[in-house]
């Protein structure tokens, strides 16, 4: 039997768009919803998901293969009964790293030009000029997590001009960037930042570690973006770093929780930016060529560049 793309992401109602983009980019590939009370798992079936019910568990582990819509998995991982001897692969493709890096380009130049003191300015009529003479050449900004979007969002900052230095678990060279490595060697790479972006993978080693004692190894006056996960940062210590002084501003598209309550107080900090988690999700027809080329792969028995090593969680 040829290979069948089973699609339970973004729900019922999203089937037949997602259908329709597979018909167009990928017309060799069987495509079904999850929701067809006529399907049955098949051993050449492929799960495209993004947040499965606990009751999809049981069929999942019938699959050959399962593909996140997100470049995240730790939410499928969290799942007790999740399949973890099925292959897990995530999203990934030039599109999702192109629009993760300008996303972070947008929010270190959002920092380094004290864009926000701009934006509330306007809401309250105020012309007031705050020049800020700093340029990309003299701004050191340093990714925290050097996996397929931190490598390339470092390398993009480099290449329009930005001092990037990266920080990862393990050993790894990375043209042009300087890499850190190791738990030892993070206060002397954070030390050297005016801007420090997270983009480390959501693991239990990674959760509440962007604390105010993390932040207060930064120079004082750094700024802060925050592109992996909400669980990273402890959001008191956050708020507590912008209040003190610790950092001068803040970019964040990830929370916890997400939707974030209207009466949390990150919503009206004056030094705070955030946006609804939107840095980097592809157009559809882009994420549909990119599971198709995923199948052909694990169909050729070769191994997809973003399989997941669910032993690290990522």
């Amino acid at each position: 039997m040829p290979a069948r793309i089973v699609i339970s992401a973004d729900g019922k109602k999203a089937y037949e768009s997602w259908h329709q983009v597979f018909a167009a980019v990928a017309p060799d590939l069987d495509v079904c919803s999850w929701y067809d009370p006529a399907w049955e798992v098949g051993g050449d079936d492929y799960a495209l998901v993004w947040t499965p019910e606990p009751e999809h568990m049981e069929r999942l582990a019938g699959m050959k293969g399962i593909i996140c819509t997100g470049a995240g998995v730790d939410h499928l991982l969290a799942h007790e009964h999740f399949p973890r001897t099925v292959p897990l692969v995530r999203m990934g493709g030039e599109q999702t790293a192109r629009l993760m890096a300008d996303y972070v380009l947008w929010a270190v130049i959002t920092l380094l030009r004290d864009a926000r003191t701009w934006a509330l300015q306007q809401q309250q009529g105020i012309w007031r000029n705050n020049v800020c003479c700093r340029t990309s050449s003299t701004t050191r900004v340093g990714v925290m997590g050097l996996g397929h979007l931190g490598a390339y969002v470092a390398q993009v900052l480099a290449q329009v001009g930005f001092c990037v230095s990266g920080w990862k678990r393990t050993p790894a060279e990375l043209d042009g960037i300087t890499v850190w490595s190791g738990t030892d060697t993070l206060p002397d790479f954070l030390a050297g930042l005016d801007v420090l972006v997270n983009l480390l993978p959501a693991t239990p080693a990674t959760d509440g570690l962007i604390n105010h004692t993390l932040l207060s190894q930064l120079p004082r006056g750094a700024g802060f973006i925050n592109v992996g996960r909400g669980r990273h940062v402890v959001q008191s210590d956050l708020l507590r770093a912008l209040d003190d002084g610790t950092l001068c501003g803040a970019v964040l598209d990830v929370v916890t929780p997400e939707p974030l309550p209207p009466e949390d107080p990150l919503w009206h900090h004056p030094r705070l930016t955030i946006t609804p988690h939107v840095a980097s999700e592809a157009a559809r027809e882009v994420q549909a060529r990119y599971v198709a080329d995923v199948v052909r792969c694990l169909e050729r028995g070769e191994k997809p560049a973003l399989l997941c090593d669910t032993a690290r969680g990522y």
